[in-house]
């Protein structure tokens, strides 16, 4: 069910963010280094179907700066969030009609591997978070965590929480197309 983007006046919510956190590989039992494993938030801006431009660790802003990831965190190592992609929805053009919010696990490993992993969006003026979602277990490499939409009466944001197979945010693409209208 969409979840309008709306302060509790009612006013539009104008910046949000995304935050992506999880904790860092245990070392295995007789002390031997394990594989690190590097999730990455990003925000792919569509019109229509049709990509216009992806915020990830690659483009850390989108061309108009209303778009941006804050650093590419490599291992999760560390409290809170490990990575934040803020969006600033009314410098966004009108012709974004979308936006889709992921995971990705760079290095591979599936989301049976993760730690206490997580994502939430929150209002970034109040604080107040929108939504909490945790990171769904499984054989799966990546995550759509959510649609946010725009409409003639504002923003909208759609939970998906889906499993993808997707280790870079253009491998999502295909698997993206059935939530944008």
């Amino acid at each position: 069910m969409p979840i309008p983007l709306r302060a509790t006046d009612g006013a539009p919510l104008e910046n949000i963010a995304m935050g992506l956190g999880w904790d860092a590989a245990k070392r295995r039992l007789f002390g031997s280094q394990p594989d690190a494993i590097d999730l990455n938030a990003a925000a792919l801006l569509f019109s229509g179907d049709q990509l216009v431009e992806a915020v990830y660790h690659e483009r850390l802003e989108s061309s108009d700066g209303a778009v941006r990831l804050h650093a590419d965190n490599l291992t999760g190592d560390g409290p809170g969030d490990d990575e934040t992609i803020t969006l600033d929805l009314n410098r966004l053009p009108s012709r974004i009609s979308g936006v889709a919010l992921l995971v990705t696990c760079y290095t591979g490993q599936t989301f049976n591997k993760i730690r206490n992993g997580f994502c939430r969006l929150l209002d970034r003026r109040s604080g107040t978070q929108i939504t909490w979602q945790t990171m769904l277990r499984g054989p799966h490499t990546g995550m759509i965590m959510g649609i946010l939409l725009r409409t003639n009466d504002g923003w909208y944001y759609t939970e998906i929480a889906e499993g993808i197979t997707a280790d870079h945010p253009r491998e999502a693409m295909p698997q993206l197309a059935r939530y944008l209208s």
